[in-house]
């Protein structure tokens, strides 16, 4: 049986509602939570974006039992990979070993602010691989000193250390993101229903000897709401970025930049590819391809900040009732 998740989505709601949210959704019964770690929102029209670790935190302190992940952080530019693996080490320890670290290459909208460029997809995947290997060298608490092609550490050593480090699970598309990455991830992460991939990722992890399945972790936006016409223009308000897919995503630099790109997106086009309205059952059919793909781990993504207390209330348990019935 599958596992259904929540969504932390930073871009669309303020850190205290978050931690409120996380708390709310564990009651409701999601079995883990995933949380987004950007430094922009993808359209103004979202309005937030806070600190992801400075949340991930409090959410940690704050809840009991759902696992939690990033979802997923790049480790090259806004963020050194050694300070990435303090900020998973610590998270660790707080949530009492719930904590997986979901890796990316990372979206120019985040990445840019620091005044580094914007390399080639080839550069920032040779750039992540190279950050998990010293990340994973820092989780063993050893003192750690690295001379690489893009990144440098002196005499850096983790001082709080959890008794199990966090798995590591990354983001890859295509047999590319596998060739390169299939081997260093505990746990896939990957954007669409794609069993080729999954697959595939299955068969290089086993040719590099990793112990256990692995995790197969998928995300997916819905706009539940009781009125349907409602959830459309609110998804589209949005939510509309979410159909120039990742190729285009991780290039465009700014909200105003998606702004323009999606300037002609309607909403009857968002409304086919986002699941939107009060019938759950249209949900459920909307997450079936993740499971029947293989996916383990399916987190929704439910659109609007100031919707999610309602969605949480009224729609979240039943709507789990149906997944994992029909799941099962």
């Amino acid at each position: 049986m599958a596992r259904f998740g929540y969504t932390l989505m930073t871009e669309q709601t303020g850190p205290k509602e978050l931690v409120r949210d996380a708390v709310s959704a564990e009651e409701r019964g999601f079995d883990f939570e995933v949380c987004s770690d950007h430094f922009s929102p993808w359209l103004t029209s979202q309005g937030h974006a806070p600190n992801a670790w400075a949340v991930l935190g409090a959410v940690a302190h704050a809840t009991e039992r759902v696992d939690l992940y990033t979802y997923v952080t790049c480790p090259t530019m806004r963020y050194h990979p050694a300070i990435v693996a303090q900020q998973a080490a610590t998270v660790q320890i707080l949530s009492d070993g719930r904590f997986t670290l979901g890796l990316g290459s990372g979206e120019n909208l985040n990445e840019h602010v620091v005044g580094k460029g914007w390399p080639t997809v080839e550069r920032r995947q040779d750039m992540l691989r190279e950050a998990i290997k010293i990340i994973r060298e820092l989780f063993g608490g050893d003192l750690v000193d690295w001379r690489g092609e893009y990144f440098q550490v002196d005499s850096a050593r983790l001082w709080d250390v959890p008794d199990i480090p966090p798995a590591i699970a990354v983001a890859m598309a295509g047999q590319r993101g596998v060739d390169k990455f299939g081997k260093l991830a505990d746990h896939l992460v990957a954007v669409q229903p794609d069993k080729e991939l999954v697959d595939a990722w299955h068969i290089a992890r086993q040719s590099g000897g990793w112990p256990g399945a692995g995790r197969v972790i998928g995300q997916i936006p819905v706009c539940w709401d009781p009125d349907r016409d409602a959830a459309v223009q609110r998804a589209h308000d949005q939510f509309r970025w979410f159909a120039g897919g990742w190729a285009v995503n991780a290039d465009l630099p700014t909200p105003a930049g998606f702004a323009g790109a999606t300037q002609f997106v309607r909403p009857e086009d968002v409304a086919e590819s986002i699941p939107c309205g009060p019938d759950l059952d249209a949900i459920v059919e909307g997450v079936r391809p993740y499971w029947e793909a293989g996916f383990s781990d399916i987190a929704l993504i439910q659109i609007g900040g100031p919707n999610q207390d309602q969605f949480l209330k009224e729609a979240a348990e039943p709507l789990l009732e149906k997944l994992r019935a029909a799941s099962s």
